[in-house]
This record gives C-alpha cells, sequence and structure tokens, in this order.
C-alpha cells in the first residue's frame, strides 16, 4: 500500500490529489486552486511561477488536512503537468521572467526566419526537416513549439537571456523548486525537438542546438520519468505542509499520463481524451511519423514506447463556449425560468446535465448542421493558428438545440478524421478509453461511439486520469509494481458503448462534408485573421 501526491498542473488551475495504490489505483482526494493565464496583444500567453506555487500551497495543506493522511505516510510527490511551456531560470533555479504557456504565438517570425526559407515540405526547409526527422523522428512545425519561445527571448530580450541557465518546462521548474535540481524527463524533453531519440543516443543533441541557434548548455540533465529527481527541501517543505526528504519524482506531462492513467499502457491501446484540448494517442513501440498530417510518435514514459499523437486545440473548451454564449446568453435554457448556472444545486440539476439531455433529444446530424471546433486555431491534421469555428448549414428550421448537438458532434468528427489519419500508418484498437471531462457525459461517449464507429469505454476517475498516471510512476519508480503495462488492469473500468448502426449512414455523411470544410476556407480564414 502507498501514498502518493500528485499535482495535476492544468492551463488555468492546478489540482492536488492523494492517490491509494493496492490491489486497485484509488483516487482519496483532491483540492483545487486557480491562477491566470495572460493573455497578450501581440499573440503572447503568460503565466506566474508564484501563482503556481501559491496555489500547490493552499490546496496541499487542505488536501492533507482533509484526507487525514499524515505526511509522514507519503512515499512520493510527482507531476502531471502542462507541456511546452517555456520557464528560463538563473543559476539559482529563480525563474527570471513569467513562463510562456504552450499557448504563445510570438516566435512567427522567429520559425520562419529559421526555417521556413528555400525549398520546403510542411513549412520547414528540407534539409532542415531531414536533418530532424533522422535525430528525433519528427519536427517543429507550430509557432507554438517551446523552440519558437526561446527564440523569441532570444532576439527581443537579450539583456534577460544572457541571465538564463537553463530552459525548463512547467514540472520541471516545480521539481526544481521542490529539489534544486534542474532535471528534464524525456517526454518534456522531446517536446524542445532537440532531443535525439536514435538507439543509444536519447539526450539533447549539439547538431540540433547549433542548427537552431540553441545554447547546448542551457538544457538541463535529463532523467526517467520513473526516477527520483531529488528530495523535498525543508523550506519546502514547510511552506506546502509536508515533511523534508520525501522523494520527487521525474513525473510527465497530460501527453504523456493521462493515457497511463486511462489504463492504455499497452501495445496497441488507443485512448481518446477531451478536456479543453483533445487528443487521440496510441502505444506503439517504433517511432512513426506523418508530417502532413502532423502526428508523429512522441516520447512517453515507459522505455522504448512511444505515443503516436494526434492533438486538437480546442475540443471540450468548445462545449464551454457553447454554455457560456448559447446556454446562458439570455436565451431559453433555464429550468422554469430559473437560471440554472447559479440554482443551488438541490433545486435543480447541473447545467451539463441538462445541455446533455437537450442534445439527447435531438437527432443524430443535427438537422445537417455542422460545426468546426477550430475555436483557436488546429494543429492536427492541419497546422493553421488562422482556423476559426464555424457553424455551416444553417437553415430557417434550425433551432439552438440542433446547434447545441452539433458542437459535439463537430468534437466527434475532429476526433474521427484524427483517428482516421493515424490508422493510415499504425493499427489503432477496436475499443477505446475516453477520458477527461468529456466522458463524464453519457451523450457523449455514445455520440462519439456512433461516429468513431468503435466501442467507448470510460474509466473511475475520468477527470483525474492524469494524476492517477503520475501516482502509478511512483509504483513503478518505488518497485512497488514491475511496470506501468503491468498496471492496466488495476484502473478500473466504468462502462462501455457500443456504437448504434442505425445512425452509420448519416454520420458517415456528414463526416465527409466536414473533411472538406477546412480546405474550402482556409484562404478566408487567413484573409480574416491576419
Amino acid at each position: 500500500m502507498q501514498y502518493v501526491l500528485c499535482y495535476d498542473i492544468g492551463t488555468t488551475g492546478l489540482k492536488s490529489c492523494l492517490v491509494r495504490i493496492g490491489e486497485t489505483v484509488e483516487l482519496l482526494g483532491g483540492e483545487y486552486e486557480t491562477y491566470g493565464l495572460y493573455i497578450l496583444d501581440n499573440g503572447g500567453a503568460e503565466q506566474d511561477t508564484e501563482e503556481w506555487w501559491d496555489a500547490m500551497c493552499k490546496s496541499t495543506r487542505r488536501l492533507v488536512e482533509k484526507t487525514g493522511v499524515k505526511p509522514e505516510e507519503i512515499s512520493g510527490i510527482a507531476f502531471c503537468s502542462q507541456m511546452q511551456g517555456l520557464v528560463l531560470v538563473d543559476k539559482e533555479g529563480r525563474a527570471l521572467r513569467r513562463p510562456m504557456s504552450y499557448m504563445d504565438q510570438r516566435g512567427a517570425r522567429e520559425m520562419k526566419e529559421t526555417e521556413q526559407h528555400g525549398l520546403t515540405i510542411s513549412g520547414v526547409n528540407v534539409a532542415m526537416l531531414c536533418k530532424s526527422l533522422r535525430a528525433t523522428h519528427a519536427a517543429s512545425t507550430s509557432v507554438k513549439d517551446p523552440l519558437w519561445k526561446y527564440k523569441w527571448v532570444q532576439k527581443h530580450e537579450p539583456e534577460l537571456f544572457a541571465k538564463v541557465a537553463k530552459w525548463l518546462d512547467v514540472k520541471e521548474y516545480l521539481i526544481c523548486r521542490m529539489t534544486g535540481e534542474c532535471v528534464m524527463t524525456p517526454d518534456s524533453a522531446y517536446s524542445t525537438f532537440l532531443y535525439d531519440t536514435r538507439k543509444g543516443k536519447n539526450g539533447f543533441s549539439k547538431s540540433l542546438c547549433k542548427m537552431y541557434g540553441v545554447k547546448y548548455e542551457h538544457m538541463p540533465r535529463i532523467i526517467g520519468c520513473t526516477e527520483v529527481a531529488g528530495l523535498l527541501r525543508k523550506e519546502q517543505a514547510e511552506q506546502l505542509g509536508l515533511l523534508q526528504g520525501i522523494p520527487v519524482y521525474g513525473s510527465g506531462g497530460d501527453a504523456t499520463l493521462i493515457g497511463v492513467g486511462a489504463g492504455a499502457t499497452q501495445l496497441g491501446d488507443t485512448h481518446i481524451y477531451c478536456g479543453t484540448s483533445g487528443w487521440v494517442g496510441t502505444v506503439i513501440d517504433k517511432q512513426v511519423v506523418d508530417i502532413f498530417s502532423m502526428i508523429a510518435g512522441i516520447v512517453g514514459a515507459q522505455e522504448n514506447k512511444f505515443n503516436y499523437f494526434a492533438e486538437m486545440e480546442t475540443a471540450g473548451k468548445c462545449f464551454e463556449w457553447v454554455k457560456d454564449h448559447l446556454a446562458l446568453d439570455e436565451i431559453d435554457i433555464y429550468l422554469s425560468k430559473a437560471d440554472v448556472e447559479h440554482s443551488p444545486e438541490s433545486t435543480c440539476v447541473s447545467l451539463y446535465d441538462y445541455l446533455s439531455d437537450v442534445i439527447r433529444k435531438v437527432e443524430p446530424g443535427s438537422g445537417g448542421v455542422l460545426f468546426t471546433p477550430w475555436l483557436h486555431g488546429n494543429r492536427c491534421p492541419f497546422e493553421d493558428p488562422k482556423a476559426a469555428g464555424m457553424f455551416f448549414n444553417i437553415g430557417i428550421d434550425t433551432g439552438k438545440r440542433q446547434m447545441l448537438r452539433a458542437v459535439i458532434e463537430g468534437i466527434c468528427y475532429h476526433l474521427r478524421w484524427m483517428l482516421e489519419c493515424q490508422d493510415k500508418k499504425i493499427k489503432t484498437s477496436k475499443s477505446i478509453r475516453f477520458v477527461g471531462g468529456g466522458a463524464l457525459s453519457e451523450v457523449t461517449c455514445q455520440i462519439l461511439a456512433d461516429i468513431l464507429n468503435r466501442e467507448i469505454t470510460t474509466v473511475a476517475y475520468t477527470k483525474d486520469v492524469g494524476a492517477i498516471g503520475a501516482a502509478m510512476l511512483v509504483a513503478v519508480g518505488s518497485g512497488e509494481v514491475e511496470s506501468l503495462a503491468d498496471m492496466k488492469d488495476m484502473v478500473k473500468i466504468k462502462k462501455r458503448y457500443k456504437p448504434n448502426s442505425e445512425n452509420r449512414a448519416i454520420y458517415d455523411k456528414q463526416f465527409d462534408v466536414f473533411k472538406k470544410l477546412y480546405k474550402c476556407n482556409a484562404k478566408n480564414f487567413a484573409a480574416l485573421n491576419e
């Protein structure tokens, strides 16, 4: 029996979780704290390290008090964190500027000047692309990649850049603050596009650093996700309400650990995540890349295993947009004309439950209405920060209920598109584990099963699978369990959804149109969103 303290570090908030590992993996409790995301006029998106730390301290103290687990019983600390951030620190491990979020898009000019010249494929100079593919089996094709954030600071903040000692990601900064150690796990290292994944290499490439103009000495020491990075220091332990000396593990990013926490840990297992963003991930044993669809076999937590990973920028965020702008914007989604969102829980069902009930009553296909879930651009199967959301094929008989369902179907169509792209290169699983906030809705689960024509399986603690995955790393790293693959059956199955064959024809027809909408409107998006 082990007790593990896990931190799920999201875009706008942090959840501290206590997980017990025995015959199954069980979440004992969680405490949540929010912090800022600062969107700047020049495409910047920043956060604040002190807000991260304050959120950790407050939530940890409440969690320990509420669960009754004593600090001396905690056997390890681990993270599941947002990825592709940039935290530049000095020799003392102090952040030199506000961290740049994965959403930051300021490096467009730096990206263009560095790799978008001469003969290009997918926007990358052919010679640079070949060199990157040889070493990493991937290439930086998105302005949101941390490499271009680094280059932006290098160019625009030279005095600050001169003080940089190490380039860290989000969880790596927090590990540094806890232990004093500057480390990076392979999954975070891979997302820099400077990490050589070839057999016998597995380290930052001096050659790639030189090609991109990155200082090799800025790259931290690499450790495994299941390795101990260091021990919790006295001052930090006191601030958190914990004991000095608790092992802090290398841990992993959200793209790494959500699949692990879902129990998709064996070769060929596919999972789908629907939170703020969304993705399709499949466990593979050889790196595969689809440069045209922007899918790569990214480094994960398991040695000699990779996650064939396809991402969309906004998934559940689209449903949040629906809640704010279609449901609560003075229009008709109220029970007995009561404000569902702000009424006491005892007097009405939750707003999301009500919306699900509304969507359930709409015919599959939403009356022919389609929605594109590109509210913050898109990554896969096309990279375009200027792409946007739209409703297509609205008629005089279209009502809000059809529009609400169209949003959920649009998210699922896009997930099917990414799954279809994966199937061109690898074999995805017949039964897919579905996790994240989207998996809480039985209506969404059934729509996804119908659109994908696959069995959809949900698990317990679906919103906290990242923290569950982080705890599983500690179980392996401490020797409690042999491997992550062995832990698949320790993740509890909640429900299975079979596809309804009666809906296949309408969804196939609309999916074919959905895939054409971007190609037909790419120039229009560019014209409107310069």
